[in-house]
Formats: C-alpha cells, structure tokens, sequence
C-alpha cells in the first residue's frame, strides 16, 4: 500500500505561508513528540536548524495528508499543473474568505461535460501557489 504522506510548498516564508493554510482549511501546526521537539531546540540553539526554514500542518482530526512548508527556490512555471481543489458549501463566501486572507482570484471557469456544469475559481495563495474552490 502507498499513500501520500506530505503535500510539500516550496516558498519563501514558510511560517507565514503555513498561517495562511492553517487559517484557510482550519489545519493545525504538527505537535511532535517531546523528544524530537528537544531534539529540534537543541539543534536551533546550535544554530543548526532555521526554525523559520520549515513549518507543518495536520487536519485536526489526523486524516489526510500534512501540509509542509519548505524554504526553498520554487520551479518556475506558467501554469498550475498540481494544485489543491478545495469544495466549499458556499464557493463565492469561501472565496471572498479566502481573499481577505491574502489570496487573489486568477479567474473563473466554467465547463459542461455530458450535461453536468461545474464552476470554479482559480486562486493564488500569499507566495503564488496555485488552487481552485469550487
């Protein structure tokens, strides 16, 4: 069996991009065991360890994937080839949510297939990732 274990962000700030998702889909910083966080200090405290370089988020029911937020140089690209949609009950509300946050709206789409018409918003998150409500 696999499963996805990270979904990983590369960005610039990842604490304040990790403030953002936890805000937007009520995630929660990772709590780690008390070992590993004494582990982690010890190491900050020698200056090995940038507690800015890296932040994670859990659901806060332990379901699904983390969110982990990475210090590093982004692939440039044109397009949002992997991104996360997220279904809301009220996309219009949860977009204008999400914009107060620090988000901007891309664009709207629509398209109908066999009958069935979905819409969606295409957005960017505070560093310029890309993710659809819908």
């Amino acid at each position: 069996m696999i499963a996805i274990g990270n979904i990983t962000f590369a960005c610039a700030e990842p604490v304040r991009l990790a403030e953002f998702w936890a805000a937007a889909l009520g995630y929660a910083p990772v709590e780690v065991p008390a070992d590993v966080e004494a582990a982690f200090q010890a190491a900050i405290e020698r200056g090995e360890v940038d507690p800015t370089g890296w932040a994670m988020l859990v659901h806060p029911d332990g379901v699904g994937p983390r969110l982990l937020f990475q210090r590093r140089p982004k692939t440039p690209t044109d397009s949002i080839p992997i991104h996360l949609d997220l279904n809301a009950d009220d996309p219009e509300a949860e977009v204008e949510r999400l914009v107060a946050l620090g988000a901007t709206v891309v664009e709207s789409k629509t398209q109908t297939t066999a009958g069935f018409t979905e819409t969606w918003t295409v957005m960017r998150d505070p560093e310029g990732n890309g993710f659809c409500v819908q």
